[in-house]
């Protein structure tokens, strides 16, 4: 190797090895073993919002103590809301609606959450004085202007850099109700109109291309004034605002976008089996589990049950010698837009050629997902067509790598760290993996969980 190529790739190492890098050099080996996963992030922060807005003390169990919830509840305490945590367990003392108490022109830090950012400006639509919202480098690149634009209908106002962060927000006295047209299946643009219009007299029509249903179902348990109309292809919401919100004591089962990864994991790792206890299996978020039963993966839902309106099971999952190739129907996109990039990899294990398309909103996620889901498989050595709302993946049943791969410069995106995380584990190959503390924004505990499966990594 001529020695100027040989500095390249050391000061290349030396650098990469600043962003906290992880080696994995080795497949992971058979396994069978019982998992529990942490809380669901989605319902973790929805859970703090809405808590927030209640007259009472309200009680989380397994909440999800990772950066996008406890930057959550650090915004909550400067709006004037009382939070306590010890372990797993915290209470919110709600200040009621509009009941937010904070200093004047304060600012608030989203991280690197689009939940919390998108859905606390619902909530700030009727702040009594500025407020400023940030976020990291990753958020600050993601459209706003699509939550900032039915917001504005309220009587709200905003300044913004384009419709990005940071956004300043001044809300209004006397918030009108608004019907509004959400096309693009965005369940935070959806849930962020619906906290707006709990603070609103009269009443506010949505009409909302399916996504997730989290919020309606919190709606619904509390017995909020809240009717749903499913239609063929959309859910036509209305609410009546200005209702007193009762506690929410809430248990919050494991997250199905989390416990992705070791389903993928099992399914393509010769010999295992897994069983994930106490997993939410609301049908708005199991696409990647009628994805995968497609492609030939069978998962058993085992205790299945209700609590407060999300469906419950423990998941038995084994290995799959055979994985078909699919053409992925598009109405499955939004159930399964976070798990993408995990079906990506078993595509590139199937026998044949798999076609996903109208994926464009993967774009607009902590970074360019699409574009990382064809660069991992590039940097695999699996032939792939990308464009920008689509993706055809060549599989191959055989794969096996054996080079070196470097994954890096990712917008310190969780899904993209521990996708490529699992790829090392299950195709091989000498990776090394940058930002490990990427995992906190989601999943703090992902590499301990990985280990006891068995994975070496260092």
């Amino acid at each position: 190797m001529p020695k100027m190529l040989i500095l390249v790739t050391l000061l290349k190492l030396i650098k990469i090895s600043k962003m906290h890098l992880i080696k994995i050099k080795k497949k992971i080996k058979k396994f069978n073993k019982v998992l529990s996963i942490e809380g669901d992030k989605s319902l973790s922060i929805r859970w703090a919002l809405i808590a927030s807005q209640s007259n009472f003390k309200s009680r989380s169990i397994n909440l999800l103590l990772s950066e996008d919830v406890i930057n959550t509840l650090k915004c909550l305490g400067k709006l004037g809301v009382k939070v306590k945590i010890f372990k797993n367990v915290c209470d919110i003392n709600g200040v009621g609606l509009n009941g937010f108490k904070y200093k004047k022109n304060i600012t608030l830090n989203a991280g690197n959450s689009g939940t919390l950012g998108r859905l606390i400006m619902g909530l700030l639509t009727h702040s009594k004085s500025l407020v400023k919202l940030k976020g990291d480098k990753s958020l600050s690149k993601r459209d706003f202007l699509r939550i900032i634009k039915p917001l504005k209908k309220f009587g709200a106002d905003f300044k913004s850099n384009y419709g990005k962060l940071p956004i300043t927000i001044k809300g209004t006295n006397n918030p009108k109700p608004i019907v509004y047209n959400e096309i693009k299946g965005s369940a935070q643009v959806k849930s962020s109109v619906m906290l707006a219009a709990l603070n609103t007299k009269g009443e506010t029509i949505i009409k909302a291309k399916r996504s997730r249903n989290h919020s309606e179902l919190l709606f619904k348990y509390l017995k909020l004034p809240i009717k749903i109309q499913r239609k063929k292809n959309y859910d036509l919401i209305k609410i009546k605002g200005k209702k007193e919100i009762p506690t929410l004591n809430y248990k919050i089962p494991s997250d199905i976008s989390s416990c992705a990864f070791f389903i993928v994991l099992t399914i393509l790792t010769k010999n295992s089996k897994l069983k994930i206890r106490n997993v939410n299996i609301n049908p708005s978020r199991t696409g990647i589990l009628n994805i995968l039963k497609m492609m030939g993966v069978k998962i058993r839902k085992t205790s299945l049950r209700e609590y407060k309106g999300e469906k419950i099971a423990d998941l038995i999952i084994k290995s799959t010698k055979k994985i078909k190739a699919i053409n992925c129907p598009s109405k499955l996109n939004s159930s399964a837009i976070d798990e993408f990039l995990l079906i990506f990899l078993v595509a590139a294990k199937a026998k044949g050629v798999s076609y996903f398309k109208n994926l464009s909103e993967l774009n607009e996620k902590e970074s360019p997902r699409l574009k990382w889901g064809s660069k991992i498989l590039n940097e695999m050595g699996v032939k792939n067509i990308l464009t920008k709302k689509s993706i055809k993946i060549y599989g191959n049943p055989d794969l096996v790598i054996k080079k070196k791969i470097i994954i890096k410069n990712f917008l310190k995106d969780h899904r993209v760290f521990m996708t490529a995380v699992i790829a090392a584990l299950i195709f091989g190959g000498d990776w090394s993996i940058a930002n490990k503390d990427a995992i906190n924004t989601s999943f703090p505990s992902f590499l301990k969980k990985i280990k006891y499966l068995g994975a070496k990594i260092h």
